[in-house]
């Protein structure tokens, strides 16, 4: 099952079903696309736990090593952005990078979890876009500059249950149509329940909590005006645009 959060005609907020471009609340049905409504993220999370050279390409691409734990920092609500949205970058950067990532979107209140019970916290998973300023991210230790400005977290655009999510997901970005990340999600150095695990050691997760699992290899630059496209197989596409002051 695939769930889209939404503003209706009226201004209410609601959680319909979406099945073949269509979302269903009731006895209406609107398109994906369709004007009428807005698209929203598919949850309110308290917070993003993002994590850090989760695919050893990806490390390799950005000189680092690969950890010998998960690597955990964090987005604020201030991140979040939608499916459609313009998200405005820091002004004055050199380089702000797209990075496609597969989101976990947790269900239930939750702290200690072991792995072998991690899934049954999960709600579904999401498309992430974790947008990096790397111009402050390389010259601060917290990575607030650099990660959790307004707008860094496009999120979207549905929450698809797990079953529909194959271990093997397809991982991908493209920049204006151009495919530029095509990783996978049995490419994680550490797993889903693992980061759950590992996560609810330190910290309380909240539903509607998110966790974005790292990206794979083929991070690149953005410029002002560019389409971005996240893809997670089984989910969907989350697209969004960029303006850079």
């Amino acid at each position: 099952m695939k769930y889209v959060r939404f503003r209706d005609p009226a201004g209410a907020v609601r959680r319909g079903e979406y099945e073949n471009g269509q979302v269903h609340f009731g006895t209406e049905s609107y398109a994906l696309e369709d004007d009428a409504i807005d698209v929203l993220a598919p949850c309110e999370p308290s917070k993003i736990v993002c994590i850090g050279r989760n695919y050893a390409d990806h490390a390799d691409e950005m000189g680092s090593d690969v950890p010998d734990r998960p690597l955990l920092f964090l987005k604020p609500p201030n991140a979040v952005a939608s499916h459609g949205d313009t998200i405005t970058a820091p002004a004055g950067k050199e380089r702000i990078d797209y990075e496609a990532e597969l989101g976990v979107v947790v269900g239930e209140q939750c702290r200690h979890v072991p792995e072998d019970e991690a899934m049954d916290v999960v709600e579904g998973f999401t498309c992430v876009n974790d947008v990096s300023n790397r111009d402050d991210q390389r010259q601060e230790k917290n990575w607030i500059r650099g990660k959790a400005f307004d707008g860094a977290a496009p999120l979207g655009p549905v929450l698809a249950t797990p079953d529909e999510v194959p271990d093997d997901a397809a991982v991908r970005s493209r920049v204006n149509g151009e495919l530029k990340q095509d990783g996978h999600r049995g490419q994680l150095i550490f797993p889903v329940p693992e980061l759950i695990a590992e996560i609810t050691t330190y910290l309380t997760l909240e539903p509607g909590d998110v966790i974005a699992t790292g990206t794979p290899e083929g991070v690149g630059p953005l410029e002002d005006g560019d389409e971005v496209e996240i893809e997670v197989e089984g989910v969907g596409t989350l697209e969004h645009t960029v303006r850079i002051p």
